[in-house]
């Protein structure tokens, strides 16, 4: 596999993180909620005004991921206590989906971060995800329902990672 890399990406990375979230939303999440869903969803999380709140007040750290110099999906981490991280987002293009790159991205993420533990939570009908989390080592802490305003609800899993020590 071609190497890929992590680049933390600031304020000026905003607009790339936004393209990317729409192309990757609408490839991946029309199977699983609506597209009026992914459309609320896409302005509410990845709007400049929401990613810059994300990035310089709640200090979510971003990490662009490249491939041949060509950007192919992004994570979204944050610390909740020493060495406990919640990992917000993690997209990559689904043409390259079952290739190894989300392994390697996982794997260089634990690298940089040195995580004891990562929480998430993935969306209950979200079974690629889930079953790569599996794979990863994750497992299901918990079922729960996230209302996210105008009518919408997330139903998901709450998923948690444990290093191995």
């Amino acid at each position: 596999m071609e190497p890929l890399t992590l680049s933390e990406a600031d304020v000026s990375g905003i607009e790339q993180i936004s393209r990317l979230a729409e192309v990757i939303w609408n490839q991946h999440y029309t199977s699983i909620i609506s597209v009026d869903q992914i459309r609320y969803m896409l302005k509410k999380m990845y709007s400049r005004e929401s990613l810059e709140e994300q990035m310089l007040k709640k200090h979510h750290r971003f990490f662009i991921i490249h491939h041949q110099q060509e950007a192919i999906g992004f994570v979204s981490v944050n610390e909740e206590s020493r060495d406990t991280w919640f990992l917000n987002k993690f997209y990559i293009l689904q043409n390259l989906a079952g290739k190894g790159f989300g392994s390697k991205v996982f794997d260089e993420l634990c690298e940089l971060l040195k995580p004891k533990q990562i929480t998430l939570t993935v969306n209950r009908q979200n079974y690629k995800s889930i079953n790569f989390y599996f794979k990863k080592g994750f497992t299901i802490q918990k079922v729960a329902d996230f209302d996210i305003g105008n009518g919408y609800v997330m139903n998901d899993f709450v998923m948690t990672w444990l290093a191995k020590n």
